[in-house]
């Protein structure tokens, strides 16, 4: 069975499960939730949708990338958040709760937000012929691989509880190493590019990532939101699911170089997160008003 094959299946039931593992710690009260925080909502949607392809689009234009890496780059930005984001959320302060749901409804949302922007950045970017656009076949797989294990995690949670709470850690230790090995088999397949050109997407990757949670935590702040809050933003637009940008990139459109800049992105973020968070700890919150 040729290797790409074998990649591509892997790829399909690994995202399978850790969207499940998702699902299962989501329930209807996450969506509820949203309604209490308007305000909080608007700003993450807004940076989530519209603020951070924006910037994606600005970097490439700045960097000069060439068509593959600037696909790559917007499909990563137009990726939901990833599960990581309520960890470190947790660990630095943030509200936990927001972060969760913000996930929910983010993950939905790429279900339609996902193939348009990265249709439009195929459209624009790789006129060439460089990269296949998602076809009607392609756009259903992805609307699959996220929202049938999701809907099912949901169900089962709803049903066992017991089962979904003992669930909790192994589906985020399982998300951490698919993670790791869906970046190692992304970098160790196009190694020789990465090599000859990551003084190319490496910088731009990292300055994307630093934007990122950098505008959700002071672009909160400035609106008026709470410390717990910004903090949520933050890392829930900081922090990409890179697994389901490498899926899309390899399973969907067959490109391992369109899977780079998300596999750079899933090392780059281990790194930036944790230093960001020791940051906010250090630095004192001021009083705000209650945020709406």
């Amino acid at each position: 069975m040729d290797s790409t094959v074998i990649v591509t299946r892997f790829l399909f039931g690994a995202l399978a499960l850790v969207m499940f593992g998702l699902g299962l710690s989501l329930s209807l009260a996450d969506f509820r939730r949203l309604f209490k925080h308007p305000k909080a909502v608007t700003i993450a949607l807004v940076l989530q949708v519209i603020g951070l392809p924006l910037a994606c689009y600005a970097i490439i234009v700045g960097f000069g990338l060439s068509p593959v890496f600037a696909v790559g780059l917007m499909l990563l930005a137009a990726s939901p958040g990833g599960i990581s984001a309520n960890l470190f959320s947790h660990l630095f302060g943030g509200n936990v709760a927001m972060n969760i749901s913000l996930t929910a409804v983010n993950t939905l949302l790429s279900i339609v937000t996902l193939p348009l922007i990265t249709n439009w950045a195929i459209g624009h970017f790789a006129q060439g012929g460089q990269v296949v656009p998602l076809q009607t076949r392609k756009l259903v797989e992805v609307i699959a691989i996220v929202l049938v294990p999701v809907a099912l995690g949901m169900f089962v949670a709803s049903r066992r509880p017991g089962f979904a709470a003992r669930m909790e850690k192994p589906t985020k230790v399982f998300s951490g190493v698919v993670l790791a090995v869906v970046t190692v088999l992304a970098i160790a397949n196009e190694w020789k590019t990465i090599t000859s050109t990551f003084a190319q997407i490496g910088i731009p990757v990292l300055l994307f990532n630093l934007l990122s949670l950098l505008a959700g935590y002071y672009l909160s702040r400035a609106a008026g939101l709470d410390k717990p809050l910004a903090t949520a933003i933050s890392y829930e637009i900081g922090i990409h699911n890179s697994t389901l940008a490498i899926f899309i990139a390899v399973s969907v459109l067959g490109s391992f170089p369109l899977a780079l800049p998300a596999a750079i992105y899933s090392v780059v973020m281990y790194i930036t997160a944790p230093f960001f968070g020791w940051l906010l700890l250090r630095r004192p919150a001021p009083s705000t008003a209650p945020a709406r």
